[in-house]
């Protein structure tokens, strides 16, 4: 069976199709077959980055391990059950489709609530939530008091990742590994910061989630998108001489690779 990883919020602007491109690519390039849906079937940010890959890596004659894309297959209306819905079987017989040939398939959602990311969610072995490092994103995850410091309850996406958790411990399948992901840290020690760490380490304990590293803001993730590359391509696209944010992107990258901690994954690059 593939290990399935989702990437998902409920909110836009969290650097999800990033992190999605970058574990997928890195997967690939540790010589795993890995299978990538995106599930915004209207924006398609990471079916568009694939599609970026793809034609520069032909425009240039390059090879360089990519993860494969997939379009969610369209299913006859007609023969549905009463009660059933489509894009239930759109999302199962594209899973089903991928798993024979993928060590892993990642699911990005959109930022918002679908039905298909619902049921992405309840498929998750391992389940990636970034979130930016602010109390407007906690509130995904949580209602806090005024003091940024005591929560008052779960939130909706919090919610949902819970029904998941039912629905996969109902069908006799293991626990979610739930990942936060802190994406866009400030490089000071600054009280929004402290405070955040405190609250999310409260959180992790109360709802069950690990905290990972993610990105910082930098430049050279929104200059990758129109070539489809990740930070692992840039020697093979003849940067020779990676600048020091670089460097330090490409760490992150292996941080948060080493820490989701994934089924016989080898982070050696």
């Amino acid at each position: 069976m593939a290990h399935i990883i989702v990437v998902g919020n409920e909110k836009g602007g969290a650097g999800k199709s990033t992190v999605s491109m970058h574990v997928a690519t890195a997967l690939a390039r540790l010589g795993k077959n890995t299978g990538i849906l995106d599930l915004d079937l209207r924006q398609k940010s990471l079916g568009r980055y694939i599609n970026n890959r793809n034609a520069y890596l032909e425009r240039e004659g390059l090879e360089l391990p990519t993860p494969a894309y997939h379009e969610l297959p369209e299913i006859d209306q007609s023969n549905l059950g009463p009660g059933e819905n489509v894009y239930d079987h759109r999302l199962s017989a594209a899973v089903a489709g991928l798993e024979p040939d993928c060590d892993f398939i990642l699911i990005d959602c959109p930022g918002s609530h679908t039905r298909l990311s619902q049921v992405a969610h309840s498929l998750a072995d391992t389940l990636i939530t970034p979130l930016n490092d602010s109390f407007v994103d906690f509130d995904l995850l949580a209602h806090i008091d005024t003091d940024g410091e005591t929560i008052t309850g779960p939130s909706v996406y919090s919610e949902m990742v819970w029904n998941a958790r039912q629905l996969r411990a109902q069908a006799g399948l293991e626990p979610i590994d739930w990942v936060v992901v802190r994406n866009r840290l400030g490089a000071q020690a600054m009280v929004n910061k402290e405070k955040m760490e405190r609250a999310l380490d409260k959180l992790a304990q109360r709802i069950g989630f690990r905290l990972a590293p993610g990105f910082n803001e930098r430049v050279i993730f929104r200059e990758l998108f129109p070539r489809g590359l990740t930070l692992l391509d840039l020697r093979d696209v003849g940067v020779k001489n990676l600048n020091i944010s670089n460097i330090a992107a490409r760490q992150e990258l292996r941080d948060l690779m080493k820490a989701l901690n994934l089924p016989d994954v080898d982070v050696n690059f």
